[in-house]
């Protein structure tokens, strides 16, 4: 006669259970993070060129502001234009 022999399975540890509760979190945690650092990097990408049709600003704040109007490509023109006065 042969007897039928079957595991019995045991819950897992509490420990073990917190131990992978533990890691589940310092992992969310390591995941948030480097959203927040992508996030702040992404915010201080600068833009060296933009060309606007229209464009409406509710605040602005300017250290260096040059405004450069038409200018000539060709120097002698350039120079003329300086020499004029008004």
């Amino acid at each position: 006669m042969a007897r039928e022999v079957t595991d019995i399975s045991r819950p897992a540890p509490a420990i073990s259970l917190l131990a992978l509760a533990l890691g589940a979190a310092a992992f969310g945690a390591v995941a948030i993070g480097a959203l927040a650092i992508g996030r702040v990097a992404v915010g201080r990408l600068a833009i060296k060129k933009a060309r606007f049709g229209t464009l409406e600003v509710d605040e602005l704040t300017v250290r260096r502001l040059r405004v450069v109007e038409h200018e000539s490509p060709d120097p002698q023109t350039r120079k003329n234009k300086e020499a004029q006065p008004g």
